[in-house]
């Protein structure tokens, strides 16, 4: 009876250095395949476990500005002096493939997009304290002790913003913080406002006809035929 969108869903999902996103989203694709990870393009420096072209599309400054003037980003934004920026036409195109995409942005990024996407669905994910934040960064082993300062300012910051999202879940036990975003996504379907269109097939229609036109009102036994 009800049609639902053919298009995916666009899934914003932000969180301070060292909270564990990127766990999380693994966590997801594990579980579903209809999501598709956006692989940003960034200026950071390539770290020991990046792939690149998996992790982020590593290009240099110069050539980021230059896709800047080329419109190439649907976002860009500066943090913690590197450029991270969100591909457009990939997205789209993975959208009207009927995709789930994910966008793994920071808090500049995540308002740029609800300018242009309302719709999108944003979450945020929190550490189970500052504290827990600067251990799992420090075991990280990538950052200096300035470097961490810096994120944790910085992470300090973006915690007061999590009003901008439609949801906040804390990972403290990764298993559990992927049941939560899971969830999410999955109830995101069943929203009212993703229905296409509700319709009434031949079968429903001939049982309409049968309850109006009965002189007795209600049979049903001749109802329960028509429905097998």
């Amino acid at each position: 009876m009800i049609k639902t969108k053919k298009s995916g869903q666009l899934i914003v999902i932000s969180a301070p250095s060292g909270c564990g996103k990127g766990s999380v989203i693994e966590g997801l694709q594990k579980r579903n395949k209809n999501l598709y990870l956006s692989i940003s393009t960034t200026t950071r420096p390539i770290r020991k476990n990046d792939i690149p072209g998996v992790t982020y599309n590593f290009v240099t400054k110069e050539d980021f500005e230059k896709k800047i003037d080329e419109n190439y980003f649907l976002e860009y934004t500066n943090y913690v002096g590197n450029y991270y920026g969100t591909p457009k036409e990939e997205i789209k195109k993975k959208l009207d493939e009927g995709l789930d995409v994910i966008l793994e942005i920071e808090i500049e990024g995540a308002k740029k997009i609800k300018e242009l996407v309302p719709e999108a669905i944003f979450i945020f994910i929190l550490p189970p304290s500052l504290k827990d934040m600067v251990i799992r960064l420090k075991k990280r082993g990538t950052d200096s002790n300035e470097k961490i300062l810096k994120r944790f300012s910085t992470a300090y910051k973006e915690i007061n913003e999590i009003t901008k999202y439609n949801y906040v879940v804390v990972n403290d036990i990764l298993e559990d913080a992927v049941d939560k975003v899971d969830a999410i996504i999955k109830a995101e379907k069943c929203r009212v406002d993703r229905i296409e269109e509700v319709f009434v097939d031949t079968k429903e229609e001939e049982i309409h006809e049968l309850l109006m036109n009965d002189e007795k009102k209600f049979e049903n036994e001749k109802i329960s035929k028509r429905l097998d």
